[in-house]
């Protein structure tokens, strides 16, 4: 079964804010090939529903699909509104495989990565 992962973010009308976003996806596709995605819980496109209904679509016989999000911890919208959305389109698409990973911020690698961010700003153990 193919895989696709769609990396969320909570979402923006900013356009400045979506910028990063952007680019952090189109840098991971260039390592990990077009079965990443981007989405967002609300306020801006391609919202989460959307890029589900695109993959139901491009995958009728069914895909699945994780969803990382892009989120330091697991607050309100992790423990109800995102799994809410995801019960809603796993009934509306019972072919897909939804399944919602643990934030980004939770990785255990995630705190190597700001260490090193913060050892490049001059800060130093």
């Amino acid at each position: 079964m193919q895989s696709t992962l769609i990396i969320l973010a909570h979402g923006s009308t900013d356009p400045a804010w979506q910028a990063p976003f952007a680019t952090l996806e189109a840098r991971l596709r260039e390592r990990l090939g077009p079965q990443l995605r981007l989405a967002y819980m609300e306020l801006c496109s391609p919202l989460l529903e959307e890029v589900v209904q695109e993959l139901a679509e491009a995958h009728p016989e069914g895909t699945r699909i994780d969803v990382l999000p892009l989120f330091f911890a697991a607050g309100r919208h992790l423990r109800k509104d995102v799994p809410a959305q995801l019960e809603a389109l796993a009934q509306e698409h019972p072919r897909l495989e939804l399944a919602l990973l643990p934030p980004v911020g939770q990785h255990p690698a995630f705190i190597d990565v700001v260490a090193e961010i913060v050892a490049e700003r001059g800060l130093r153990a």
